[in-house]
């Protein structure tokens, strides 16, 4: 009875020190899509990445970037990852927002029949045809700029239609009602399954595009300290998720709610750019072609609203930390290629 005493303390004691750690916790509201490409999100949260680093993150479900960023700039939440598109045509109006690292790249896909795929083939082939998109999108935005590259007036030579979010593009696929649509993944591969065919990737027009990226608005950025942390923990769910793709998929899967093996092959697609980092001439380049294609008339300074300093404080941390492991380093030559 005696030996049981001190047990009992310890267990007492832990579990204080768990209501204390909660207590103590920093509160964020963050912003996601119910993709694959979200899956850090996911993977800090489950993993404990964000508790580890005193953050306790209430994630928040949003069907498409324009909702989504809107929830930012009105304050109900402290950030999320939102497209390249909304962003940038925020800042294009004045927002006062900044864009802190990303989330992921890549991974948009026109999607049409397997009648239609005979004739759309390439950008050229949309000429004249209905076309379905979500509202925002970066692959929207892709595809207005291939379009203008291509001689194709998206206001006058195609027929736009913006839906609320993926779903209801293959619907209207499937049914007819267009030609063809744009979509992200994992819903290319769902397309697939429901008998459509996919054309063209996002990537083969603009390759290596950037799309959700983290933003704040300049308000909340003061806090540095807090985005250094939460930084720490999209970087190191990054890596995670490259040695651990069963637990990876596990902790998709419980926000994610479509076939286990259709997440393994959406997050783990060649199409789908896992980086975390910033990418300021990405943004740069994405926001150029989005003035060219007259998405936008009016070209933001993405220099001033990119801040890069964050993501190399954190990253820079993870590397001193753990010197010898060659992740961290790599990820540093490529923020030097991508924000110098």
């Amino acid at each position: 009875m005696k030996s049981s005493l001190p047990l009992r303390a310890l267990l007492a004691g832990l579990a204080l020190a768990g209501l204390l750690s909660q207590a103590f916790a920093e509160s964020l509201k963050v912003g996601y899509l119910p993709v694959t490409g979200h899956g850090k999100f996911f993977v800090a949260k489950e993993q404990g990445f964000f508790a580890k680093e005193g953050l306790d993150v209430e994630l928040i479900e949003f069907q498409n970037s324009a909702d989504g960023l809107n929830a930012i700039l009105a304050g109900k939440l402290d950030t999320g990852a939102f497209g390249t598109t909304a962003p940038v045509a925020h800042l294009s109006k004045g927002a006062s927002i900044k864009i802190i690292g990303g989330i992921m790249g890549g991974d948009a896909a026109v999607i049409t029949t397997a009648t239609n795929a005979s004739r759309i083939r390439t950008v050229a082939d949309l000429k004249g045809q209905k076309i379905a998109t979500v509202r925002m999108a970066s692959g929207d935005a892709v595809l207005r700029g291939a379009l203008k590259s291509a001689g194709i007036n998206w206001k006058t030579d195609v027929k736009i239609f913006e839906l609320k979010n993926p779903p209801a593009v293959i619907e209207s696929v499937k049914s007819g009602q267009v030609d063809a649509g744009v979509v992200w993944g994992p819903h290319d591969l769902r397309a697939e399954d429901q008998g459509l065919k996919v054309v063209i990737h996002s990537t083969d027009l603009q390759p290596g595009h950037p799309c959700c990226r983290l933003v704040v608005t300049d308000a909340r950025l003061k806090d540095e300290a807090t985005w250094e942390k939460f930084l720490r923990a999209i970087l190191l769910a990054e890596k995670f998720a490259q040695e651990n793709k069963k637990e990876t998929i596990d902790a998709i899967a419980r926000y994610v709610k479509i076939d286990r093996q259709l997440l393994w092959r959406g997050y783990y697609s060649p199409y789908l750019d896992q980086s975390s980092d910033p990418n300021l001439k990405g943004v740069q380049h994405f926001a150029d072609v989005m003035v060219n294609s007259e998405f936008i008339t009016t070209r933001p300074d993405i220099a001033g609203a990119i801040d890069t300093r964050l993501y190399s404080k954190a990253l820079s941390q993870l590397a001193r930390e753990n010197p010898r492991d060659p992740y961290w380093k790599k990820l540093q030559k490529e923020f030097e290629q991508k924000d110098s």
